[in-house]
């Protein structure tokens, strides 16, 4: 899977937009979220240009949520889940999380 790498941080795609999550609707395509093209893409804010470039790559995808779709760079080797709520996607960063145990 290739990854967009820049000074050690990992380019991550996701979509904090309300309504449909790009990579929780998309699980089955998890190089979506790491995609070098797409990453430039978004962020130029091509929006267009990238549901194009997207809808080639990946056509069984849902696309709702790429609309609000940005870029999180997140060090490398950097353990993180892509949580949604309510289509809405956030980046959890593992040991930024306060686990409970039983």
């Amino acid at each position: 899977m290739e990854k967009l790498i820049r000074d050690g941080k990992v380019a991550v795609i996701y979509s904090p937009g309300f309504g449909a999550g790009l990579y929780t609707w998309n699980t089955e395509h998890p190089d979506m979220i790491f995609d070098p093209m797409l990453v430039d893409l978004i962020e130029t804010g091509k929006y267009e240009e990238a549901y194009t470039y997207a809808t080639l790559r990946w056509p069984d995808a849902y696309l709702g949520g790429l609309d609000t779709a940005t870029v999180k760079w997140i060090p490398q080797g950097t353990l993180f889940r892509i949580h949604e709520y309510d289509g809405s996607e956030s980046i959890e960063i593992k040991e930024e999380i306060d686990w409970l145990i039983a």
